[in-house]
């Protein structure tokens, strides 16, 4: 019964991962085959498709779940009674190490502009947690709740980019160029202070999957925690009194009122952004351990089978785009001036399902073979 309630937490986390590495796909697919249609930050709703749109908002899902899932993964090695901070420093400098050489290269093919993203800032995530894990739990949760809750307060703050403070700014809150020239360029594109504050948040979640919680207490938590965050975005974001610096008004059209309201600032991740995210990822996990899902084996196995190797995967379906996209330019002219390119969002959604069908079961085998390996490296991916 013990072993039955362990893997069930566990498949719940896994699932959550895999679930969103899914709509990560699609959201890569569509910055390599629809960047002729880009999006801004926040979105232009006015020349934004819904489809887009919506396509683009499913996408803002992932780097909280894959963030605060670090940070809940975190505390159950923690509990195992391991080097925590051994572990998550060393870990952190290889993704940071991974998000400079392999991930770079993955995107453009070339190293003359590096881009710090999600990779970079969950490894340096994870280097603060294992500087602070020690800390007493209240301050670490109090901590967590100040950052997200509070960041938002530092938006009118900003610095000229021959100012002192200006790469520590960029690193933390505004993103931008930390290295210009015409050798190499190096740009900040996940600010990482508001995700410290959910990698700590995540880490003091951590305790809801110890074995002593049962499967409905978690879930409980989980529905509690989802419903309060989702309630909370209603009152900020629909009210406008605080939390995303860029107000929504009232549209034309239902459709158009939606859109206004769920376009959101990711580059750094507004409270509000981070409230409706996290939000639903709470009642998906929740939803992960009901009836309803449980008796699904196949779905389970499937996505579990994505969320248990999310470092490969990743690799592996950057790198595959890479090779798509070069084998075209090998036989075929670009159709969207440098670029190509499809005309409807729908065909990224069938690439992406295309992808993902072929790249199941490589990243299934390699998840198997690390619980196997004693190969400490595989431990990394």
């Amino acid at each position: 019964m013990m072993t039955e309630k362990l893997s069930q937490r566990i498949n719940s986390i896994d699932l959550m991962r895999g679930l969103v590495m899914l709509i990560m796909l699609v959201d890569h697919v569509r910055e390599r085959f629809f960047l002729h249609m880009q999006v801004s930050d926040p979105m232009d709703i006015d020349t934004t498709s819904a489809g887009l749109f919506f396509s683009r908002f499913a996408a803002h899902f992932c780097a909280p779940a894959f963030v605060f899932l670090t940070g809940v993964s975190a505390w159950l090695y923690a509990s195992t009674g391991r080097n925590l901070s051994g572990f998550l420093i060393k870990r952190g400098l290889f993704l940071i190490l991974l998000e400079l050489t392999l991930v770079t290269f993955s995107w453009m093919g070339t190293y003359h502009t590096i881009w710090l993203q999600v990779i970079w800032a969950i490894g340096l995530c994870m280097i603060v947690l294992g500087l602070l894990h020690r800390l007493p739990f209240t301050l670490l949760l109090t901590l967590g709740l100040v950052i997200v809750f509070g960041h938002n307060l530092l938006t009118p703050i900003g610095f000229a980019t021959d100012d002192s403070l200006y790469p520590i700014w960029t690193i933390l809150h505004d993103r931008g160029f930390l290295i210009t020239s015409d050798v190499i360029n190096l740009k900040v594109s996940y600010p990482v202070l508001p995700w410290i504050g959910v990698i700590l948040l995540g880490f003091c979640t951590g305790p809801l999957f110890c074995s002593t919680v049962t499967s409905k207490e978690r879930k409980t938590a989980f529905l509690r925690l989802g419903l309060f965050s989702l309630v909370l975005f209603a009152v900020l974001r629909g009210l406008n009194i605080y939390g995303e610096p860029s107000a929504w008004q009232l549209q034309g059209s239902l459709l158009l009122n939606l859109m206004d309201l769920f376009n959101l600032t990711k580059y750094p991740p507004s409270l509000a952004f981070l409230l409706i995210t996290l939000g639903g990822m709470f009642l998906v996990l929740r939803l992960a351990e009901s009836d309803l899902i449980s008796k699904r084996q196949r779905l389970i196995a499937v996505l579990t089978g994505f969320g248990a190797a999310p470092m490969f995967f990743y690799l592996l379906h950057l790198y595959a785009l890479l090779l798509i996209n070069s084998t075209l330019h090998l036989f075929m002219e670009p159709n969207h001036g440098e670029l190509f390119g499809v005309n409807h969002i729908g065909w990224i959604w069938l690439i992406a399902a295309i992808l993902a069908i072929a790249l199941y079961w490589p990243t299934k085998s390699f998840a198997r073979i690390k619980r196997k390996s004693n190969i400490k490296l595989l431990s990394y991916l």
